[in-house]
């Protein structure tokens, strides 16, 4: 199964959507393909699509789910990667009025450079994207949570 999960934003990301549905009408995607779109507004016969999905329910889904396709959120790229889930990540851009500006695009190269997610920056691309992902051996991600919870205990100590 592939999980699609497009955010909180309050604006659009029809274009991601639009290239699944592409590669589904192309006989690429043969998954089930089920979708968290937030506010984007997207139909299709092919992918089960809900504006919200319950937290308990997404867990479920994340953990059920092969590939993890999302847009460049930190908390949705990290959830992917907690659950051991392959992720492709793409950019939502300012360009297309998707977002206020193109900060994901660095949130995205971080992570695909360090190894942990597939970067997915023309969709055009993104059949030969996931026949590469099936492949695709992520690197372990390891949080920085202590290393900053340390860093913030011993400045407060200092003050």
């Amino acid at each position: 199964m592939i999980l699609v999960t497009l955010g909180t934003q309050d604006k659009s990301f029809e274009r991601l959507l639009k290239a699944i549905q592409k590669q589904i009408d192309l006989g690429v995607i043969k998954d089930r393909v089920v979708v968290q779109a937030g506010c984007t507004k997207f139909k299709s016969n092919d992918m089960e699509i809900f504006d919200l999905i319950p937290i308990d329910e997404f867990d479920k889904l994340v953990e059920e789910c092969d590939v993890l396709i999302t847009h460049g959120g930190v908390g949705s790229i990290i959830t992917g990667l907690n659950k051991n889930k392959k992720v492709i990540a793409a950019a939502r851009l300012a360009k297309y009025r998707e977002h206020i500006n193109d900060h994901q695009l660095q949130i995205i190269d971080n992570f695909s450079k360090s190894g942990y997610i597939l970067k997915l920056d023309d969709f055009d691309n993104l059949g030969n994207l996931l026949k590469q992902v099936k492949s695709f051996k992520p690197k372990k991600y390891k949080s920085n949570v202590d290393n900053f919870r340390n860093i913030i205990t011993n400045y407060i100590d200092n003050i």
